[in-house]
């Protein structure tokens, strides 16, 4: 597994000795050399890496940006310059320094003191829309999306995503989002650089993500930088916080159906750190105290660990972890459980003041089941999919203009798509199970950052994967008709690691930017996508029957070619900022089903597997305010997302079941005064495309829905809008007083909108001759919560 990732680390041996070998701390330079400033920015109160901050010499109009652990670097001239370090939210610093030689300069930053609505939705500079090179980004603030309303009171980073334009969700209760057309699959989402293949707690209701642990959230939906792959619509980047290396903290929440705790301190001052973050709902003992509801179970928890410790002035080791799990259970009728876990190690070191290595361990597992406790029916299900990841990333910092951005891993995934056990001696159920599946995964980058202009900059990489399909196994090939049930042929036996297929590809990336004024700038990207893993589902939302499957001789990897155009303006010094943005995709080996798939359990499931190509393109409209007692956003999206599969839909195009044409989302924050923040958010959206019948047959006195002719999604739902209303208290503010509580009130579906998840068809009670449409709704009423939140 290994073999080709330290082939790739000793061809760039020679290089980074080259490089490591430039001047660095502490190493005289040559008489005519340019010198560097490197170091970390922090925050001054806890110590946690200001990602983004930014450095400034104004006297040469160059500056650097901290990587995601806050390490900068900044090569110059010699001579005396100001140095201005800056961080949104924080006092700027102003340093002036003669440089002689290479200096290492870590500098601490101090938060203003600010109203809360004045702090940006995006941890980064307020023109950083205009003047970075990045498009079709988004970061969130978890101080202001603290503000907004939430479900039942807890706040959740993704729904909070899900009011950003290209981002939606085919409804409550549905896992995951949606990015520009994709599935939930096609979104890569990173904790700590370990995947998380299910993101949702109860169904899609909240997040894996606990807020009190989250530090950066950063959404990239285009032009996707060559360090990530392996998903074809986004990269969601959530990163821990690292602990207070100051003092103790301690921060909670106590809701109407949870409650949180977060506790972080040093472990040696000014060294290292760590926090600690747990979360559990409390329904099922609610149910204890009704005697019909004691014998069942629904409730969910996590916890998320993180440590850090400075090693020496050039080496820091970071250790952090995640465990989530979902249990419900009926009695003694029925039970599921789902979670998932990582585990990361990621050790820093600054080879000189240029090149900064990070070395990351991974491992990641995702569980599910179900079954039935007891009886002549019980039975386990039991499914999994578990990887071990270990990469190298590489930052080189060559000029102020250029930085180059390299690194190669390797994943090893196993897959155990699904094994039934009997639960006793009297089941009717006999064992079954679906042969384990392995595969390896390599990839190999080179990126770079570059400014050739104070108005032309770019970034452009490649990124060389390679996946290879593994035994041991029996593999077959499917004959048939498009359309249906395939016949499997030709069997071939293959021994453990003997590679059964493997899928070489080449991922360009490229990002532009041209300044139009200091106010305004075109930008433009493109990248390739591909992807090797693929969730096998046959129903509109993610559930916990879904099935992780890789690609085999007879699964291709998806492949996604996208590109996007869009113009960024701020208005009246960057109080307010603008984007358009037009996008185009186009995809291919994209995975559907036959009518009356069975993706359970079946041990010829690629024989019900049809392929095609796919399509999304829209538009993208945002309009974001960002200082004064009245805050917000308005987000519009317009797209199309369209399939094509020979065998389905008469082999013609067909909107695919993420497909929604307009979605408007609007935010708004006003701070009444210090202590009181009311907010409201507005959410609307085309319904869901699905199929329905246009016809009857009676059946033995029976009424049966059908539909005539191959169709798919020929219908939509009715569309989707909700109003949510909050009202956050914050207590008094005592300079002697650690404490520090605030209550908040919200109202979720204000004028309690019925919106349709699913619309199902059955007979008519009164006239059974007569068949009637019934709208199926997760949450239709009004839900008024208060929850408390503290920290000290």
């Amino acid at each position: 597994m290994l073999r080709p990732f330290l082939l790739f680390l000793l061809l760039l041996l020679p290089g980074l000795t080259a490089m490591a070998q430039q001047p660095g701390p502490g190493r005289a330079p040559d008489a005519n050399a340019s010198v560097t400033l490197s170091g970390y920015l922090r925050d001054a109160a806890n110590g946690e890496a200001l990602v983004g901050a930014s450095v400034f010499v104004k006297a040469l109009a160059v500056g650097a940006t901290a990587n995601e652990y806050g390490f900068y670097s900044l090569t110059l001239p010699k001579g005396t310059y100001t140095i201005t370090y800056t961080y949104l939210g924080y006092e700027a610093q102003e340093t002036p320094l003669t440089l002689t030689t290479s200096l290492t300069r870590s500098v601490r930053l101090a938060t203003r003191g600010v109203q809360t609505s004045e702090v940006l939705i995006t941890g980064q500079k307020p023109d950083e829309n205009v003047k970075s090179t990045e498009m079709s980004v988004n970061r969130l603030d978890l101080k202001q999306v603290k503000l907004m309303p939430a479900l039942l009171g807890e706040v959740d980073v993704i729904r909070s995503i899900q009011l950003l334009p290209g981002i939606s969700t085919v409804g409550e209760g549905a896992a995951g989002f949606n990015v520009r057309g994709g599935g939930v699959d096609q979104n890569l989402i990173l904790l700590d650089e370990a995947p998380i293949y299910n993101a949702s707690h109860l169904f899609g209701l909240f997040s894996t993500f606990n807020p009190d642990a989250v530090k950066d959230i950063k959404l990239v939906k285009g032009g996707i930088p060559a360090q990530y792959g392996g998903r074809l619509s986004s990269l969601l980047d959530v990163r821990m916080k690292e602990g207070n290396t100051q003092r103790l903290g301690v921060s909670g929440g106590v809701g109407l159906i949870m409650s949180r705790l977060a506790v972080e301190a040093p472990i040696v001052k000014d060294k290292g750190s760590f926090i600690v973050a747990g979360r559990r709902s409390y329904g099922d003992l609610f149910l204890k105290l009704i005697p019909a509801q004691k014998d069942n179970q629904a409730y969910f928890y996590d916890l998320s660990m993180k440590a850090n410790y400075t090693l020496g002035t050039q080496d820091r080791l970071y250790v952090s972890g995640y465990l989530g799990r979902d249990v419900f259970a009926f009695g003694k009728d029925f039970k599921n459980t789902l979670g998932n876990r990582t585990g990361t190690v990621r050790w820093n070191h600054v080879l000189n003041a240029r090149l900064f290595a990070n070395v990351t361990g991974v491992v990641s597992k995702y569980d599910y089941g179900l079954g039935v406790p007891e009886g002549n029916q019980a039975f386990d299900w039991k499914s999994n999919i578990v990887n071990y990841n270990l990469k190298a990333d590489f930052n080189y910092y060559r000029t102020p203009q250029s930085t180059l951005n390299f690194g190669a891993g390797a994943i090893y995934y196993t897959f155990l798509p699904g094994r039934v056990t009997p639960g006793n001696a009297s089941s009717i159920f006999r064992p079954l199970a679906l042969d384990e599946q392995q595969a390896v995964e390599y990839d190999a980058y080179l990126d770079n950052e570059q400014t050739f202009s104070a108005r032309l900059s770019a970034q452009y990489g490649l990124r060389l994967s390679m996946f290879d399909y593994l035994g041991a196994g029996t593999v077959f090939d499917y004959e048939g008709p498009d359309g249906r049930q395939k016949t499997p042929v030709n069997p071939r036996q293959y021994g453990a690691g003997k590679v059964i297929k493997r899928y070489p590809n080449l991922e360009p990336r490229a990002s532009l930017r041209y300044a139009l004024s200091e106010t305004s700038s075109l930008k433009a990207s493109y990248n390739r996508m591909v992807q090797y893993i693929h969730l096998v589902s046959n129903t509109t939302a993610s559930s916990p029957l879904d099935v992780w499957t890789p690609s085999t001789n007879n699964i291709r990897p998806e492949k996604a070619d996208q590109v996007a155009v869009g113009y960024f303006r701020n208005f009246q010094d960057n109080a307010y900022e603008a984007s358009v943005e037009v996008f185009g995709k186009r995809m291919d080996n994209q995975i559907d089903y036959i009518n009356g798939a069975n993706t359970l359990l079946n041990k010829n499931l690629e024989a019900e597997l049809l392929y095609g190509r796919g399509r999304a393109y829209g538009a993208e409209f945002y309009v974001k305010k960002n200082q004064g007692d009245f805050t917000g956003w308005i987000s519009y999206t317009l797209s199309r997302s369209e399939r094509q599969i020979n065998g389905l839909n008469n082999n013609d195009w067909y909107v695919n079941k993420y497909d929604k044409t307009h979605y408007l989302s609007v935010v708004g924050l006003y701070q009444l005064n210090p202590r009181w923040t009311l907010s409201g958010t507005f959410s609307y959206s085309t319904g869901i495309a699905t199929t329905f019948p246009d016809s009857r047959y009676s059946y033995q006195g029976l009424i049966i829905p059908n539909v005539n002719g191959d169709v798919r999604n020929n219908y939509r739902v009715p569309a989707y809008h909700r109003l949510d209303l909050a009202a956050t208290r914050e207590g008094k503010t005592d300079p002697n007083r650690r404490w520090h509580g605030s209550w908040t009130f919200s109202v979720y579906n204000a004028y309690a909108r019925r919106n349709a998840y699913s619309i199902y068809f059955r007979q008519n009670k009164d006239n059974p001759l007569r068949t009637e449409a019934v709208r199926l709704s997760v949450l239709g009423s009004v839900l008024p919560s208060a929850s408390y939140n503290f920290n000290f």
